[in-house]
């Protein structure tokens, strides 16, 4: 299997150019972390909230996709802020992208809030040889794989550029929510190269790449339909995503017991099935744990996936209206 994985490494960076599908880190439990989505998502609920998850992608798999993300966001009168950072490993490749997220919401009718959101951060990536392992190509063209003694070290790609990302959301909270979105607006290239050693008799190349950042785009909806009159609900969501070149659909449906322990099943398009456990606490406190049950090819070499999160929304108290009399015969009033 590391043999596998040396290979397609290697065929991948005998390319001067590098271009993947479907760069964005994927979530089982997409509906606990909407906002890293959709900026237009901070601050609808209200509240006070803050999110971590933790990802392991195919586990036994050498150089699975690892992943963990920390989210926060708040309301301010007509506005939500919020922060999201994502660490994301596959193989010889790590990607950190870390965005501030502004929204402007217009209230319609009752409760329906109509989102507009934009975020900016940054998006860094770094290629490294040294994952190469057991056997080491000793393949100076890679970056940072030299392994000869004597012969050129090429420095590992590190690179960083801006990252920008919008959408629109419509929701009312904790019955309905409909939303798209767009990230990496800036469709950058991150690239590098090293020159090739001027030693004489040397024949090893430098190498050089070059990473699109390819725009993803996303639709999401869900919606809770409340059962047993009010006590229980059952709870569908929906994600789509493309990067205009593949399309990859997720579904899930939770059924949650006096709305506090849930029950889940979600559906990956050609790729998983994942039951997973919810608790939601009075108190504003929500941890899920799924796991992915593999259905395409690679099931016969991995244990699935394992995805826990937890969240924790605080709503702020209502500020004590302060009232004044000028004379103590009307402070029976």
């Amino acid at each position: 299997m590391k043999k596998i994985s040396t290979l397609l490494f290697a065929a991948s960076l005998g390319l001067s150019s590098l271009s993947f599908a479907q760069q964005d880190p994927q979530f089982t439990q997409f509906m606990f972390c909407k906002q890293v989505y959709n900026p237009a998502v901070v601050g609808t609920n209200g509240s006070i909230c803050a999110d971590v998850l933790g990802r392991q992608q195919w586990v036994s798999f050498p150089g699975a996709p690892r992943t963990g993300l920390v989210a926060a966001n708040m309301n301010v009168g007509n506005f939500g802020v919020g922060l999201s950072v994502i660490a994301d490993q596959i193989g010889f490749q790590n990607t950190t992208m870390a965005r501030l997220a502004g929204a402007y919401h217009i209230h319609i009718g009752p409760t329906g809030i109509l989102s507009i959101g934009v975020d900016a951060g940054i998006f860094q990536t770094k290629i490294s040889g040294n994952y190469i392992a057991p056997q080491t190509l000793q393949d100076p063209s890679i970056p940072n794989n030299s392994g000869i003694t004597g012969g050129p070290v090429s420095n590992n790609l590190n690179k960083m550029s801006p990252d920008f990302g919008g959408g629109l959301y419509y929701t009312i909270p904790n019955k309905l929510y409909i939303g798209i979105s767009s990230t990496h607006l800036a469709a950058p290239t991150v690239d590098g190269s090293s020159t090739a050693p001027s030693n004489p008799g040397t024949h090893y190349p430098g190498y050089k790449l070059a990473y699109d950042v390819a725009r993803h785009y996303y639709v999401m909806a869900g919606y809770s339909f409340d059962l047993a009159s009010g006590r229980d609900a059952l709870q569908p969501n929906v994600l789509v995503k493309t990067d205009a070149a593949s399309t990859q659909l997720d579904v899930n449906l939770t059924y949650m017991y006096k709305k506090m322990i849930g029950l889940g099943i979600s559906y990956r398009l050609q790729d998983a099935v994942a039951p997973m456990i919810v608790y939601k606490s009075p108190f504003g406190l929500r941890g899920c744990l799924s796991y992915d049950l593999t259905t395409s090819k690679i099931k016969g070499y991995s244990s699935g996936t394992w995805e826990i999160s937890i969240g924790y929304c605080m709503k702020p108290k209502d500020k004590a209206k302060t009232q004044s009399h000028w004379n103590t015969r009307f402070f029976a009033e």
